[in-house]
């Protein structure tokens, strides 16, 4: 073991965590099919959801135990009342270097000045299709202009943008080439994910042939000087160029798991549960501590200890899983 600081989350394995994920909200207001059933989930009574204020001293505890990055997520972040003012809070905490979004662009747009006043140090938008038709057919809803509209303003104000595409057989792969494009006159990184189970049903959605090698081979069809970039061992996202492109395609083999060597990053759902990994079924209850008469001292030691329980890797994750060994969570419940 390195000699690192008493306050620093390590794993077994020797990963410094210092990335925190933190879900606001399991409420979504699109439909995607790939990570929730048409009617949606049973959603989370508020009172269940860890509030601002619990966040906030949660993710000072994390920053004091070595965390620099936070990315917030959903369901969509958005629809939680007063999001910006959590932004505003996050981006306060010392020790913190960068607070990242993770939204589907449906009512991002009307807050991207506030998002840029505050320093939001990067968006990643989910976006499965180019095609205004196929993306109702993905999402169940309507709102591809408003999307669109986001992903410009993004854009405009030089807000650092990643967009993020789960790569669908029958769906959507024949747009893969085209998603890819947007990069060739904007600088924005374009990234296809392999599609994972987590669709919110007991029916597996693991059947996609589309795995990080075949998106690649996809790609270099079309773009044959396309290179490999550089990156930093923790990213999931294996980086390519285009040199004729002003930005970047990267390509997540999230149901793979190549990536877990490295991984550098800690869940917190909605209802205040710290997932080691997408794929373990929860291993504290925070929210629990939080609302005790534990002192941030005592929840610091209990997060080390917590750390200290990480699997190897995705696959060892969701064999150790007890309670639900099919998984069957919507992506909107864990974080996406």
């Amino acid at each position: 073991m390195t000699n690192l600081p008493i306050n620093t989350l390590v794993d077994p394995w020797n990963r410094t965590i210092d990335y925190l994920r933190i879900a606001v909200t399991d409420r979504c207001n699109l439909r995607c099919f790939y990570c929730m059933p048409a009617e949606g989930i049973n959603y989370l009574p508020k009172k269940e959801l860890l509030t601002y204020e619990e966040i906030i001293r949660l993710a000072e505890i994390f920053a004091s135990l070595g965390i620099k990055k936070i990315r917030l997520t959903g369901g969509e972040p958005f629809l939680r009342k007063d999001f910006i003012s959590l932004l505003t809070n996050l981006k306060k905490i010392p020790g913190i270097e960068a607070v990242h979004i993770t939204t589907n662009g449906v009512l991002t747009h009307q807050y991207l000045d506030q998002m840029q006043e505050i320093g939001i140090d990067g968006v990643n938008l989910s976006l499965d299709s180019l095609d205004k038709e196929n993306f109702y057919k993905i999402t169940r809803r309507d709102e591809f202009d408003t999307v669109m509209k986001t992903l410009g303003g993004l854009l405009d104000r030089g807000i650092d943008t990643k967009i993020n595409m789960v790569v669908m057989h029958g769906k959507n792969t024949q747009e893969v080439v085209a998603m890819a494009g947007l990069a060739r006159h904007r600088k924005v990184s374009v990234r296809f994910i392999e599609e994972m189970p987590f669709n919110g049903s007991a029916q597996s959605a693991t059947q996609n042939n589309w795995s990080h090698v075949r998106i690649l081979d996809e790609l270099k069809q079309a773009f044959p000087m396309l290179t490999k970039l550089d990156s930093h061992p923790s990213n999931p996202a294996t980086l390519y160029q285009e040199p004729s492109h002003l930005g970047n395609i990267g390509i997540i083999p999230a149901f793979s798991r190549t990536f877990c060597d490295a991984c550098n990053r800690i869940r917190l759902t909605a209802t205040g549960t710290i997932k080691n990994c997408l794929y373990d079924e929860g291993v504290l209850d925070v929210k629990a501590l939080l609302r005790s008469d534990q002192t941030d001292d005592d929840i610091q030691q209990i997060l080390i200890a917590t750390v200290q329980k990480r699997e190897k890797d995705g696959f060892a994750a969701e064999k150790n899983r007890t309670v639900d060994q099919n998984i069957s969570e919507s992506m909107s419940s864990i974080g996406g």
